[in-house]
């Protein structure tokens, strides 16, 4: 089973695309409370050389406040980790598929919040 909502934009620096997917998540509801610039932290920890790659922790205040009153341990889960790497000449976004994320957990109330945030992420991908 996929656990990610992917998006490949071809021909396209990771500056552009994730401008445009800082929008599109705006635009969808989320803020972005969380940033890594994952090849840059591992060159400086590790020494390591890795293609661009950032992770982006966005969230969607409304249905996180509604997640966690269903299950309040599901703050473990959040915020929804949107990744942007360098794939060949372009970028390719990928977004942790909330409905994969939240299986573990067993209850009800829980996933209607995970399959309709999964719609607003499928969505703001679209819109990169």
């Amino acid at each position: 089973m996929a656990y990610t909502i992917d998006r490949q934009i071809d021909s396209a620096d990771m500056e552009e695309v994730e401008r445009r997917t800082r929008d599109a998540l705006s635009t969808h509801g989320f803020g972005v409370l969380t940033e890594i610039d994952l090849a840059a932290k591992l060159k400086e920890k590790l020494g390591a050389d890795l293609e661009d790659y950032k992770i982006l922790g966005a969230c969607h205040p409304p249905s996180a406040l509604e997640a966690v009153k269903g299950e309040p341990r599901i703050g473990a889960l959040l915020p929804c980790n949107v990744i942007l790497r360098k794939v060949g000449d372009g970028i390719e976004v990928s977004a942790i598929d909330p409905v994969v994320a939240f299986e573990p957990v067993d209850k009800e109330d829980v996933r209607p919040v995970a399959e309709k945030v999964r719609k607003m992420l499928e969505e703001a991908l679209a819109d990169i």
